[in-house]
C-alpha cells in the first residue's frame, strides 16, 4: 500500500484532490506544495525516510528537477490541462488558434523534460463552436478533475507505476515566451489575424 503522496498543485484544489485520495487510503500521508522552495523543502525533510513516496503534479507550471524526481519509488505524475499534441505552457491558446476540431486532458509520468513523459490516461472531447481560449480552458479544467477522479484509487493504494495507455507525445511544446510572443500585435498583420490572436491569446 502507497504511504506517502507528494501533492504539488494550487491553494484551492490541494485539499480537494487530497479528500479525493484518501476517501481510498485513509493512512495515506498527503503533503500539500504549492511551490518550488516548498517542494524542495518537503524532499530535503523526507529523503531519509523509507517507504513509497509518490508526486502528483495538478495544473501547475513549475517544473520539477530531475534529482526530486529520482525520489519518488511510486513514480511523479502530472495532470496536464492538455491533449498529447499540444505539450508545454497554455495549450488551449494553440487549439484555439489553430481551429482544432477536439481538444483532451492528459495524466502522465513526470520526465526532466517538460511534457515528455510516458502517458497514461487521456480523455478527449470535440472543441464547441466559437470556443475561446478561457472557454476552453474552463471545459479542460473540469475534464482534469474527472480523469483525477477516475485514477485516484490507483495513484492512492498502488505503489506500481501505471501502465501506459498507448498514447503518444507530438507537436511543439510551447513555452511561457513563446506564448507571449503569439500575444503581441504588429503593424504587418492584418484584421483577421489580429482578431484570430486575441480569441486564442487575450
Amino acid at each position: 500500500m502507497l504511504q506517502e503522496i507528494i501533492l504539488l498543485t494550487g491553494e484551492v484544489e490541494g485539499p480537494h484532490l487530497g479528500d479525493m485520495l484518501r476517501r481510498f487510503n485513509p493512512a495515506l500521508t498527503i503533503t500539500h506544495v504549492q511551490d518550488a522552495t516548498q517542494l524542495q523543502a518537503v524532499c530535503e525533510a523526507s529523503s531519509s525516510q523509507d517507504g513509497n513516496r509518490r508526486m502528483i503534479a495538478f495544473c501547475t507550471s513549475i517544473i520539477v528537477p530531475g534529482q526530486v524526481l529520482a525520489l519518488m519509488d511510486a513514480g511523479a505524475y502530472n495532470f496536464h490541462p492538455g491533449p498529447p499534441n499540444y505539450p508545454g505552457t497554455h495549450p488551449a491558446s494553440y487549439a484555439i488558434y489553430e481551429s482544432a476540431a477536439r481538444y483532451g486532458v492528459t495524466a502522465h509520468e513526470m520526465a526532466e523534460n517538460v511534457d515528455s513523459g510516458t502517458i497514461i490516461a487521456v480523455d478527449w472531447f470535440e472543441i464547441p463552436p466559437s470556443a475561446r481560449f478561457s472557454d476552453l480552458e474552463l471545459i479542460a479544467y473540469k475534464a482534469l478533475v474527472a480523469l483525477f477522479s477516475k485514477l485516484a484509487q490507483r495513484l492512492a493504494t498502488d505503489a506500481s507505476l501505471l501502465p501506459a495507455c498507448g498514447e503518444i507525445w507530438s507537436g511543439t511544446t510551447s513555452t511561457t515566451r513563446d506564448f507571449e510572443r503569439m500575444r503581441e500585435v504588429t503593424a504587418e498583420m492584418d484584421e483577421e489575424e489580429i482578431k484570430r490572436r486575441f480569441r486564442a491569446f487575450g
